[in-house]
This record gives C-alpha cells, structure tokens and sequence, in this order.
C-alpha cells in the first residue's frame, strides 16, 4: 500500500512487513539517508524489530526538498520501479555567477555580466535542452570514478572528470524572470541533474549560472502534496520524536 496524507490514519493497522510506500517530503539540508533512517527508526520501535528494512527510490542533494519515496518490508522490492518514473522539479537559478558544485553547496568561483540577458533570450535557451541530450553530471555528485564517489574526490581536492551520460529532458519552462535569478519548472528522465542544467543555462546564455533552490514536486503519477512529515508518521504510529 502507498501511504498519503489521504490514507495515514490506515498506516497504524497494516502488516508493514508485507510492504508499506511512503510519500515523503524531504525537508531542506536533510539528507535522503537522514529521512531513510528516521522512518527506520519508526517503524523499527513499532514493530519492536533491531532494524526494518527501508529504502529510498532516488536521491534527493541535502540542498533540495520535496518528494521522495521510500519503500519499507517487502515492498524495498519495487524500488527499481518507482526509480525509473520521470521526476518534476520546481527551482530558482542564478546567473552572472559560477560555484564547482552548480549549487549553493560551495562558494562562487567566477563571475559574469548578466544585464544582456532577456526573458526571451532564457526561453529560446530552455528549448535547446528539452529532448535527449548528452550531460555531464557536476563533480560534487555521487557519480563512481574508479571505484569513490566524485564528490569525495572533488572534496579532496583531487581533479575530476565525470563522463556524459545520456538523460531525457520532457519539459523545460521559465515560470518567472527576475534577474540574476529565473524561476523554472522540469519535467525529467532518472538520472537527470538539475544543478548540471542551471550551468549549462548559464554557458549557452554567455555568462554563468548556478541553481539556488530546487524542490521535487511529483514523481510519475506521485505528488509532494501527498506526501508526508516525519511527524505525520510518529503521529500516526502513536509514537515520540525519534
């Protein structure tokens, strides 16, 4: 069964060992281990178990809140399947500046004139992206190089090249102008990097760009507003903070 706002109050009675989904809405700066974990815990209390079986369907960066699902008892077996759905997103990008990562997460390293830049001009590039395009996922990311993650590489210091990957952008729209930042909404493939779109934004605009703020807003047929709190899980389970 999936669990929503809707359906919460069943949660309590269910055979969770057979199987729960949640819809989750993952706050800001959390980790999707740090959501993954607290649900465990709940869920590991209720049942009086050492350790329930929790997994998440697709990260979410610590910088980026919103939907993410997780998928407990049995139910870690249609990870796979929630994981391939295409992903909608909703955020703001900066222009006229640069940071390694493409996001808040480090500091700006360069910076652009951005006063040329007009609405039209941001739509037309929008539409260069949507389609099959070749990517290449930021250096902070949790991409494999040679067996470690690329962002603990790029945390050391280390040089970093990530290869492009192949990703599906459905949809790409400007939904508010008002520079330096642009508001947008993306419909996208698995795997797709939102932050790698806000740089390559930035370049096909002739100044620099990074994404300040994103929010996953639906997963396949899945919405955020569906989604659930720790607190509405502890609620419902007639538990106290973990």
């Amino acid at each position: 069964m999936i669990i929503t706002k809707a359906n919460l109050h069943e949660l309590r009675a269910m055979d969770h060992k057979a199987g729960v989904v949640f819809l989750m809405d993952k706050p800001l700066t959390w980790t999707s281990f740090n959501v993954v974990a607290k649900v465990r815990g709940v869920l590991s209390r209720f049942n009086t178990v050492k350790r329930f079986k929790v997994g998440h369907t697709g990260t979410l960066d610590p910088l980026a809140s919103g939907l993410l699902i997780l998928c407990a008892g049995k139910a870690t077996k249609r990870i796979t399947e929630f994981m391939d759905q295409q992903k909608e997103y909703t955020g703001t990008i900066t222009l006229g500046a640069t940071r390694p990562s493409f996001d808040m997460e480090t500091e700006i390293e360069a910076e652009f004139p951005f006063d040329h830049i007009t609405e039209a001009q941001v739509e037309e590039a929008m539409k260069t992206f949507i389609g099959e395009i070749l990517q290449r996922p930021p250096i902070y990311s949790a991409k494999q190089i040679q067996g470690k993650r690329a962002y603990d590489l790029a945390r050391a210091g280390k040089e970093v090249k990530v290869p492009k990957a192949m990703v599906e952008v459905a949809t790409f729209e400007l939904t508010a102008f008002r520079l330096p930042e642009i508001d947008f909404r993306v419909v996208c493939s698995k795997g797709t990097y939102i932050r790698s779109l806000a740089n390559d934004i930035g370049q096909s605009l002739n100044s620099g760009a990074y994404l300040s703020a994103l929010r996953r807003t639906a997963s396949g047929e899945y919405n955020v507003e569906d989604a659930l709190s720790i607190a509405d899980v502890q609620e419902a389970l007639k538990l106290e903070s973990v």
